[in-house]
């Protein structure tokens, strides 16, 4: 059984940065991409960014691309997301997804099988 865990939420300053990590365990399958979304209260799950696997590529929201960082630590099967210059907007719940195969939309929830639980960010004014 796959499991995806998130780790590193927490509450953080505005203008401060958080790293995000998410750690792929049990049955490991061809992973095609791996991301980040978000879901603030009261509001849809939001893209963030996505990474395949084997090439490294990587999609951002563009409102995102300027102070997000994904990464992908494939010996370590593991996930990561970079975020600085941080904004009280910022606050969510943020989740790794995955899929083994190509998104016919980068950015829809939808597309991505598996997730984490989300791990809790905060981001003070």
């Amino acid at each position: 059984q796959v499991q995806l865990v998130e780790s590193g939420g927490g509450l953080v300053q505005a203008g401060g940065s958080q790293r995000l990590s998410c750690v792929v365990s049990g049955h490991t399958t061809n992973w095609y991409a791996m991301g980040w979304f978000r879901q603030a209260p009261g509001k849809e799950r939001e893209f963030v960014a996505v990474i395949t696997w084997r090439t490294g590529t990587a999609v951002y929201a563009d409102s995102m691309k300027d102070r997000f960082t994904i990464s992908l630590d494939n010996a370590k099967n593991t996930l990561y997301l970079q975020m600085n210059s941080l904004k009280p907007e910022d606050t969510a719940v943020y989740y790794c997804a995955a899929t083994t195969r190509l998104p016919t939309v980068w950015g829809l929830a939808y597309n991505y099988p598996y997730w984490g639980q989300g791990t809790q960010v905060t981001v003070s004014s």
